[in-house]
């Protein structure tokens, strides 16, 4: 798999939460390529084909409360984030929900939100694979 590299942006209130359940920069990061998207958050994995991603937007402005700690589910649309800031993240859906907080897969989730260093290039990188971005 050729793939690109996205780091979590790491706000300082977030550190030591995160530290706590093992979420570090080198145990957090984001993979992107050809076969598909891998997130590692700590214990936490997602993982699913590049055929699956669907739409992506820019977000954030979240509450420290809400996202600060380990993957979120998000009862307004059973989305689960992956934050280690409050201002700025990208979300992904997906065309099939995937699995992540529930392992006997019961709960799937219809996309994710990551607080990448780098929302910005994540978003160019994806439409270079979806062939969006060649002219």
């Amino acid at each position: 798999m050729t793939a690109t590299r996205f780091d979590f942006a790491f706000a300082r209130s977030y550190r030591v939460p995160a530290l706590a359940l093992g979420i570090t920069g080198s145990t957090a990061w984001v993979e992107l390529g050809t076969d598909g998207l891998l997130v590692r958050y700590g214990l936490w994995r997602l993982r699913t084909p590049l055929a699956n991603l669907g739409e992506v937007q820019r977000t954030g402005g979240f509450s420290w409360f809400k996202t600060v700690g380990p993957p979120h589910l998000s009862f307004a649309d059973r989305g689960v984030s992956f934050a280690t800031n409050g201002d700025d993240a990208v979300c992904v859906q997906f065309h099939e929900p995937v699995r992540v907080l529930d392992p006997t897969g019961r709960l799937r989730h219809p996309g994710a939100t990551m607080t990448l260093r780098d929302p910005d290039r994540f978003v160019a990188e994806l439409d270079d694979l979806r062939g969006s971005g060649r002219g």
